[in-house]
């Protein structure tokens, strides 16, 4: 999508959001007039944030402090949108419960007090939440693999705005502490102008393992020209697989790994994800593809063990994760797919919007492929 046209569709969903907060949750609030004032004083200001936010994320440079400041409103008024709809629900039931007036009063009052202290409180936590990324560890069994081989999977670290050279570095530390055989990088790696994010970019290339890194394209890729971003990734030493396959391990020890460029090549008809491509050729040994969104594995063969992927984030904020879902089969975490093929969804190591993350830890993921009959 033209950022310009995402610039404003991004504005007018937020302008609705405002909108149903304001009249179907301050309006009802049984404060005074005043305090709803400031309540609508507030989301006007968050609003502004939200265009400093998109301004930062795209268009200018900011400090650290200032973008996180202009990060957190999207986050918020997710959060308070989502209070919003419950109470306006609740509000609608208690108004047909049979009681008397004097405790429905009482009942009204209490869902006001919860409602904010709810929103307040989810705000906080998920704020907390998004400073920590864990280490999901996880054994996959693989039919036919003569040796177990350990892979440090990344995913959606989306450079740019807060995630920054130093959130990189602290990355490239913890992966190159788990002395692993090789890193995938599962797509979304880069959010802004690639003349911004080389510097932070070139962090990568102190991964350490035994095979190297390996990365895929994802969506966002797209939107800031994919060309550059592999053409600099390959110059940092990272492999980037283009509908291609590589053999990792020794002869007949090891395994195919394959990638292939994102579905929103089909919507650009330029980097398309071609799989006959990047199965050609494979040797007589499992195979690992990699595919930056779950929802490509409807076009995979029976000639994949194991796909690995990223996109989702896991929902990031709890109440999405139902919308992500209607789009997505896998939202997180291993699934068999069928009865050959697994599937591994990272939540993602870094965060797109606010730095909030609710139901849905950042992760840095630690695969064990382990031998099986």
């Amino acid at each position: 999508m033209n950022p310009q046209l995402f610039f404003i569709a991004f504005l007018g969903v937020f302008i609705l959001i405002n909108m149903y907060i304001s009249r179907r949750f301050i309006a009802h609030l049984d404060i005074k007039s005043i305090h709803k004032f400031y309540f609508r004083i507030f989301l006007f200001v968050n609003f502004f944030g939200i265009i400093g936010y998109m301004l930062g994320r795209y268009y200018a440079d900011f400090p650290n402090w200032l973008y996180f400041l202009f990060s957190l409103p999207i986050g918020v008024l997710f959060l308070l949108f989502c209070t919003a709809i419950i109470y306006d629900i609740s509000r609608a039931i208690l108004k047909r419960i049979p009681i008397s007036k004097r405790r429905r009063d009482f009942f009204k009052r209490s869902l006001d007090i919860s409602s904010l202290a709810l929103a307040s409180t989810l705000s906080a936590k998920s704020i907390y939440n998004a400073r920590d990324i864990k280490l999901e560890k996880i054994d996959i069994n693989i039919k036919k693999l003569k040796k177990s081989y350990k892979i440090a999977q990344l995913s959606d670290i989306h450079i740019g705005g807060l995630i920054d050279k130093a959130f990189i570095k602290n990355i490239v530390l913890r992966v190159n502490a788990l002395k692993v055989d090789l890193v995938v990088i599962t797509g979304d790696l880069i959010d802004i102008e690639m003349d911004r994010a080389k510097d932070i970019l070139a962090e990568l290339g102190n991964l350490n393992s035994t095979y190297g890194t390996f990365f895929v394209a994802g969506n966002h890729e797209y939107f800031h020209d994919i060309a550059k971003i592999i053409e600099t990734l390959k110059e940092l030493d990272i492999r980037v697989l283009e509908n291609e396959n590589v053999y990792i391990g020794e002869e007949d020890e090891g395994f195919n790994l394959a990638g292939v460029y994102d579905i929103f090549g089909y919507r650009t008809n330029n980097y398309v994800p071609d799989l006959n491509k990047a199965l050609s050729n494979l040797k007589k040994s499992p195979t690992v593809l990699l595919a930056h969104q779950p929802k490509y594995i409807d076009e995979v063969t029976d000639s994949v063990d194991l796909m690995l992927s990223g996109h989702t984030h896991g929902g990031q904020l709890f109440p999405f994760r139902f919308l992500v879902k209607l789009q997505q089969p896998y939202l997180s975490g291993l699934h068999q797919h069928n009865y050959k093929l697994q599937i591994y969804v990272n939540k993602g190591t870094g965060f797109w919007g606010p730095p909030m993350r609710l139901g849905a830890s950042s992760e840095i993921t630690e695969i064990t492929l382990v031998p099986t009959l």
